[in-house]
């Protein structure tokens, strides 16, 4: 049985280092749920981000992430947290020595899988999720910037998170290939995964709507889609 939210936190501040960066954090994701993330840059998007992932520790407040506590969160349990969690760089870091069937097997045998025909049954099933599954023997250089991306979709999907978080990932493409990237974070986020998405692209905000969650001003507010006309960052 599915939690209510896989996602909640309760008065949590967000630091960077010792800097504050947001105060009084608050809201809930349910399983499912797809979540854009705005604000202007140094707003805190990616802290937040990486609060969640637990690349920041919680100091302060209560948050669960996919059923683990950050505030208890034992750094031997970090590792199987961040297996709940499926990242989305909008800078793809991918392997750039290997082709795309290589870069995901890397990925499946440093998490823990051994049986070489399982590891081949996931690869290809992620790269048909993805619409790149003849693209596997493609060397990353080989690919236009958004099958690129797709390839970071599928690495993310591999180990069947249950929660995606996608940091920009549109930011290098260009709108047509935007959409196609939104479309399917969306159709993974109707799988039952929760999927949220840092983005500056307004127009994808207008044309996709999705509940919207804005950092301004040291705080983190829900906005409406009347309120996403005025939207600046």
């Amino acid at each position: 049985m599915l939690p209510a939210n896989i996602i909640e936190f309760n008065d949590c501040p967000i630091y960077q280092k010792d800097n504050l960066i947001l105060s009084h954090v608050s809201f809930k994701i349910k399983p499912g749920e797809f979540v854009y993330l705005i604000g202007k840059v140094g707003s805190g998007k990616t802290s937040l981000i990486k609060t969640i992932n637990a690349q920041i520790p919680l100091k302060e407040g209560d948050a669960e992430v996919a059923g683990y506590k950050l505030s208890q969160l034992k750094r031997k349990d970090i590792a199987y947290l961040r297996r709940k969690i499926g990242i989305v760089f909008q800078d793809f870091q991918l392997l750039n020595d290997r082709n795309i069937f290589n870069n995901l097997d890397f990925v499946l045998k440093a998490t823990g899988w051994k049986n070489k025909m399982d590891i081949e049954k996931r690869i290809k099933e992620v790269l048909e999720k993805v619409e790149l599954d003849y693209k596997g023997y493609k060397m990353p250089h080989q690919l236009s910037g958004g099958e690129q991306q797709r390839v970071v979709i599928a690495r993310a999907l591999l180990n069947e998170p249950e929660i995606i978080l996608a940091d920009e990932p549109t930011g290098n493409l260009d709108p047509g290939t935007s959409e196609s990237i939104i479309k399917t974070l969306m159709d993974i986020s109707n799988g039952g995964r929760a999927v949220i998405m840092a983005t500056h692209n307004y127009t994808l905000l207008k044309k996709f709507h999705a509940r919207t969650l804005k950092c301004e001003s040291g705080r983190l507010s829900e906005v409406n889609d009347d309120q996403a006309i005025d939207l600046d960052f």
